[in-house]
């Protein structure tokens, strides 16, 4: 009896395994592969068991569940490692934005520069009294306090025209106003008689530039603060 090919000769086997490719390998790890493992266990169990004892609907309705249970677990994984890389590109692309803008960052010192200078000041919760005070380091003696008065929580952005006491003024009559250079900042905020410890001074910065890292995220580097992440700035200015 004479034999059938099953492919013409004139076929190549290339072209044959491009047509019929062969599935994929399941990746270790992956939900495949776990549920590969898991019907091959189940099948060699269910081959060997004991005719005499064999596994009752109630063993076998447990370990399909426990498939079910691994197979739901590794999906919802995968599902979060793909929010969390949308999540991160749409991080970045919001960092990028920042590139060029002044930020508040926590900082206890104000840059004075052509009589120009932005601080400011974070609450935890609101105060009876807000008092910002200026001290020249060179000096270590206060040069200036900014009264607030009483301000309910969140970002105050302050700025500050180098002017001193308003009450000490030159012979012509203008404001005494310091010499540009960095000054260190202090909140005091009271509420109810007792100082709070949850407020901070702010001090303003700059976006230079953004890195992202699958390790690190999105980080923004500042030119006088450094390497902080998005969480660190407090306000855009």
């Amino acid at each position: 009896m004479s034999s059938v090919n099953s492919a013409p000769a004139f076929v190549s086997q290339d072209l044959l395994a491009t047509v019929n490719p062969k599935k994929a390998a399941s990746v270790d790890g992956s939900v495949d592969a776990d549920t590969n493992k898991f019907m091959t266990l189940l099948v060699t169990q269910l081959k060997n068991q004991d005719p005499m004892n064999p596994l009752d609907n109630a063993q076998l309705t447990s370990q399909l569940a426990q498939l079910s249970t691994v197979t739901g677990v590794n999906k919802l994984n995968t599902t979060l490692e793909s929010l969390k890389a949308s999540y991160q590109s749409s991080e970045a692309l919001q960092a990028t934005n920042l590139i060029g803008h002044g930020v508040l960052v926590e900082g206890n010192f104000a840059q004075l520069s052509g009589g120009k200078a932005i601080m400011g000041v974070e609450l935890a919760s609101a105060a009876d009294n807000v008092q910002v005070t200026i001290s020249d380091p060179r000096t270590g003696k206060d040069v200036h306090t900014i009264e607030l008065g009483p301000h309910a929580a969140g970002t105050i952005p302050l700025p500050w025209d180098g002017i001193v006491d308003p009450s000490k003024v030159n012979p012509d009559g203008t404001g005494v106003a310091l010499k540009d250079g960095k000054y260190t900042i202090r909140v005091v905020a009271t509420k109810g008689g007792e100082t709070q410890t949850d407020a901070k001074t702010l001090s303003f910065d700059s976006v230079a530039s953004v890195t992202t890292s699958a390790k690190d995220g999105v980080k923004l580097n500042l030119p006088t603060k450094g390497i902080v992440s998005m969480a660190d700035i407090k306000q855009i200015l």
